[in-house]
């Protein structure tokens, strides 16, 4: 018997740093404007895709203490967007990245429940954690965890936020007329929830949504990562854009969910991922490396190695050698707010003073070849049988796909590789469910399972 061709989940994102978008191409549009939201997740639905993938910063970023232009600065109110996309919308998934470190569980449980009800089914919450005082400073609670206990806040905050969800039933509302009832049970909405961070009780305002409890995304590669993410998400992003390296984590995910009591095909894993198209596999490799040169620059190389080594190196020359001093981890960071946070700083910078050395890159060349994930590059056949050969030897479930371009780009990805991939059987042609759960294959939460809880 032959194994079940998998359907290969798809997310579309809208780039926001010039790492990764080409803003001043003749052709970009904005990053901000409600219109290239708009257009990319109109796309997105034309094709097919499950989500739309909203990413977010609390602060400005700032290289030795002002702001640089190396992001795209400015992104508006995560739930406002989603709720403007969901109007002109009616399959598409909107995943939301919300912080589980600033933001208390009633008003972040209100807000997805509201977000799930005005979309018919189609939120997502992209749970994401803070312990740095500089992202804090934004905030009444300021910098005050330490980096060792946001999973334990994050965890908390989630299962608060459940409880306030699950104290609502599907049939609690039943609005006879006739009898002048309106609620089937008196306690409708009724909640407690106790532990380390929070003592709260009261009554949720917001009835029980489409899908019962919105989809929960998270990102996660460290054990702690990995362990929260397989007993609470129902996907996790990869960082893993080749194989074998990405089976390997695919298979400790789906290990992990099922040792925490869940089904393996109960969390989906999801790696994101750039694309470059031609009409032949060299015409491709060449726009490849023409993009990936407009996009990284001699300032943008040096402020990305800056992160790695912490020191300040605008004295190097970009199309020089990588620096031969150390990083130096224990100064105050030169860059603050989203920076790429390495585990050995030491190891990261030896590695590319061997790349360097070996492939004979300069310093900007080494960025370039380092600093991107698995882009696929090639011919619309050769893009599309990259994606299903991967989805189907469990590299992933999926792809979170972005473009250069922004808004425009997602377009050709659309029109040229995902009737390849319908061909293939191997994605839908039209939706068949309701709800976001219901296109990535999960269950619906509509029973409440929780009313109060003391963790």
């Amino acid at each position: 018997m032959s194994t079940p061709r998998k359907q290969i989940i798809l997310g579309a994102y809208l780039g926001g740093v010039n790492h990764h978008t080409a803003w001043w191409h003749p052709e970009a549009g904005s990053q901000i404007d409600f219109s290239s939201f708009e257009h990319t997740a109109r796309t997105a639905e034309r094709g097919k895709f499950d989500f739309f993938f909203l990413a977010e910063g609390l602060i400005l970023r700032e290289r030795a203490g002002k702001i640089f232009d190396q992001d795209i600065i400015g992104r508006p109110d995560t739930f406002t967007v989603l709720a403007s996309i969901a109007a002109v919308t009616e399959h598409l998934g909107l995943a939301g990245t919300i912080n589980a470190t600033f933001n208390e569980p009633y008003e972040l449980a209100r807000q997805f429940a509201s977000l799930d009800h005005l979309s018919g089914g189609r939120a997502a919450w992209n749970v994401v954690t803070s312990f740095d005082a500089f992202t804090g400073q934004n905030f009444r609670r300021g910098g005050f965890l330490d980096p060792a206990d946001r999973y334990a806040r994050a965890e908390e905050t989630l299962n608060a936020v459940r409880a306030l969800w699950d104290s609502w039933d599907a049939n609690d509302i039943v609005a006879d007329k006739d009898a002048g009832r309106f609620l089937a049970r008196p306690d409708a909405g009724a909640f407690a929830f106790r532990g380390s961070q929070f003592d709260i009780s009261g009554r949720f305002t917001v009835p029980r949504s489409p899908q019962g409890r919105p989809v929960i995304l998270q990102a996660g590669v460290s054990p702690q990562g990995r362990a929260f993410a397989a007993a609470n998400a129902d996907a996790i992003f990869s960082p893993y854009g080749k194989l074998p390296e990405a089976a390997d984590f695919y298979r400790d995910i789906k290990s992990r969910a099922v040792a925490a009591g869940r089904a393996a095909y109960d969390i989906k894993i999801l790696p994101s991922a750039s694309f470059v198209l031609g009409d032949t596999e060299a015409e491709a490799i060449e726009k490849y490396h023409a993009v990936r040169n407009e996009q990284v620059t001699g300032q943008t190389a040096l402020i990305l190695l800056e992160q790695i080594w912490n020191r300040d190196l605008s004295g190097y020359d970009p199309e020089g050698p990588v620096p031969d001093i150390d990083p130096d981890p224990d100064a105050p960071p030169i860059i603050q707010g989203r920076a790429f946070v390495h585990q050995d700083r030491f190891a990261t910078a030896e590695r590319l003073r061997q790349v360097a050395e070996t492939k004979k890159l300069s310093l900007r060349e080494v960025v370039i070849d380092q600093f991107e994930r698995g882009p696929l590059v090639g011919t619309p056949a050769q893009v599309a049988e990259k994606i299903d050969t991967f989805v189907q030897n469990d590299g992933s479930d999926g792809f979170i796909l972005g473009s250069h371009l922004v808004p425009w780009g997602l377009d050709e990805f659309v029109d040229r590789v995902v009737p390849l991939l319908q061909d293939r059987g191997a994605l839908r042609t039209e939706y068949t469910g309701t709800t976001l759960r219901d296109n990535l294959g999960l269950p619906n939460v509509r029973s409440a399972k929780t009313v109060s809880a003391d963790a």
